[in-house]
């Protein structure tokens, strides 16, 4: 049943589903200064890539468990014994386990049927409890399991007494009403925590992070820019900014005004720029451009923005040098030059803005020009200056 979030714990898996991605390739130091990152954040955990996939994968996760972070620091490795030693030697809080449980990756991965799943993920589980360190064991590919079988495997590991079962949708495919349905059979069948991993195939992997956290999942595993497998998962910028949405407080103990600093040291380890529609982070997140809505922000910026910028250390911005603006934003932008328009004026310098402004857009300087041209009346003939990628005018910093 969908219900109020209580609370949430992030598995920030940057450093492991984030490797990932297509363009990732992080360096030990990258790795040491986004685990900083995130930690100095909040985040409750971090996910790094098993020290199986590769020596420097080793290296790196055994520099990173030397930190001495806040954040409990976990390795996703396969179910077997093998990797779990590993990952024990290397000093992590937690194992996260996974096994295919879907009949495509059963038939095209490990070719084990259930009895076989549940023996092995018995065995390696005890493991693991024996190091006396968290385990969360994952259903790869749940949403194409069998529901039958999935109850039959967490209700099994959850009498082990593992700390979380993994809900995942690996393969993007899940909606938001699936996820209700799924996760609130998974919550009725198990004691322990539930974690919910979502690819974002489907363009659904915020919706459905939160659609898990209303049906009783307590933990959410996300990446920086949501980089990941493919197109990735649940972004931290977005769970971020759905989570306060239904609840401030929810997100109240992370240090949000890092969040942008931390998208833009992933976007550049990366080589990508921040994209424009990125929660919270993106360049227009906080930009105001038609006259209809800059006259109402002016006034009272809450009429168009859910999210108050300055909480995520962000500022507002409204675009003054383009066809759709409007008289109060000249106004505005005039009283900041120390001139006072009057109602001719504005309306005048606004129509020749507008006019000018339907053959391309114009650079700030060209709007504070005409500006203080129409404040003394002269004719505006001769108004040049070399125009900017961005017409923007910042009224909170």
């Amino acid at each position: 049943m969908v219900g109020d979030i209580r609370n949430v714990q992030v598995v920030d898996s940057t450093l492991r589903e984030g490797e990932q991605f297509a363009l990732a390739h992080f360096s030990t130091a990258q790795k040491l200064d986004i685990a900083r990152a995130l930690d100095a954040f909040g985040v409750e955990y971090l996910e790094l890539t098993s020290p199986i996939a590769s020596p420097q994968s080793e290296h790196d996760l055994r520099q990173v468990t030397g930190l001495d972070l806040s954040a409990r620091i976990l390795t996703h490795t396969r179910c077997n014994q093998a990797d779990v030693l590993r990952a024990i030697d290397c000093g992590v809080d937690g194992v996260n386990l996974l096994f295919g449980t879907s009949r495509q990756l059963r038939a095209a991965s490990h070719r084990r049927d259930l009895d076989q799943v549940l023996d092995e993920a018995t065995q390696v589980i005890r493991l693991v409890q024996d190091a006396g360190i968290e385990v969360r064991f994952s259903c790869e590919d749940a949403f194409r399991t069998d529901p039958a079988d999935l109850l039959r495997i967490y209700t099994t590991i959850d009498a082990l007494g593992v700390e979380r079962v993994g809900v995942a949708d690996t393969v993007g495919i899940a909606t938001p009403r699936d996820v209700e349905r799924l996760v609130g059979l998974v919550r009725a069948a198990v004691r322990c925590d539930i974690e919910f991993h979502g690819h974002n195939d489907g363009g659904c992997a915020i919706a459905n992070a939160h659609a898990a956290l209303q049906t009783g999942a307590t933990h959410i595993d996300t990446t920086v820019l949501g980089i990941g497998e493919r197109n990735g998962i649940t972004s931290l910028s977005g769970l971020i900014a759905r989570l306060y949405l239904s609840n401030p407080a929810l997100v109240a103990h992370y240090n949000l005004a890092f969040l942008p600093d931390i998208d833009t040291l992933v976007a550049r380890a990366v080589g990508i720029a921040i994209p424009f529609n990125s929660c919270i982070t993106g360049e227009t997140a906080f930009t105001h451009k038609a006259g209809l809505h800059t006259n109402a922000v002016l006034r009272d910026p809450s009429a168009y923005e859910v999210l108050d910028p300055q909480l995520f250390g962000r500022g507002r911005a409204v675009l003054l040098g383009h066809r759709l603006v409007g008289r109060n934003a000249i106004m505005h932008r005039a009283s900041e030059l120390g001139i006072v328009l009057s109602d001719e004026q504005s309306r005048r310098v606004t129509r020749e803005l507008k006019a000018r402004a339907d053959e391309r857009p114009l650079s700030d300087g060209e709007v504070d020009a005409l500006i203080r041209v129409g404040a003394l009346g002269s004719e505006m003939l001769n108004v040049e200056a070399a125009p900017t990628p961005l017409q923007s005018r910042s009224f909170l910093q």
